[in-house]
């Protein structure tokens, strides 16, 4: 749409909406129900209700990538009673998601080498 277009459209709004507050033109009048049944109408295609249909319709909403589902884990009731001792939530922590290897840990050695390897586009 142009500019000049899209201008005319506001600006008739505008003049639209002042002529109804001062009460040189009535107030339009607002059929919701009609309107929802006629969008009803526009909502589906004849095609949708068929075999076809709903194949398509699968085929267009199916997930392109795999999604993996989250492994339960059951927490027993005990570890649930709050002591207000912070390791007690480390431990639950831990039993609920075991942490492979030490990663997270960051030590002296861990932070020079980093600052050895600079930062990147440093070269």
């Amino acid at each position: 749409m142009s500019e000049l277009n899209t201008e005319n459209q506001t600006h008739d709004a505008q003049l639209a909406a002042e002529e109804v507050a001062s009460g040189d033109r009535p107030e339009p009048k607002i059929n919701v129900s009609a309107d929802y049944e006629a969008a009803q109408e526009f909502s589906t295609s004849s095609i949708d209700g068929t075999e076809a249909g709903k194949e398509a319709a699968e085929e267009a909403t199916a997930p392109q990538f795999e999604v993996h589902r989250p492994e339960e884990v059951e927490i027993p009731t005990s570890t649930l009673d709050s002591t207000g001792d912070p390791n007690d939530f480390k431990d639950l922590a831990k039993e609920v998601n075991p942490m492979s290897g030490t990663a997270g840990n960051v030590d002296d050695d861990l932070v020079k080498k980093a600052i050895e390897l600079g930062k990147p586009g440093d070269k």
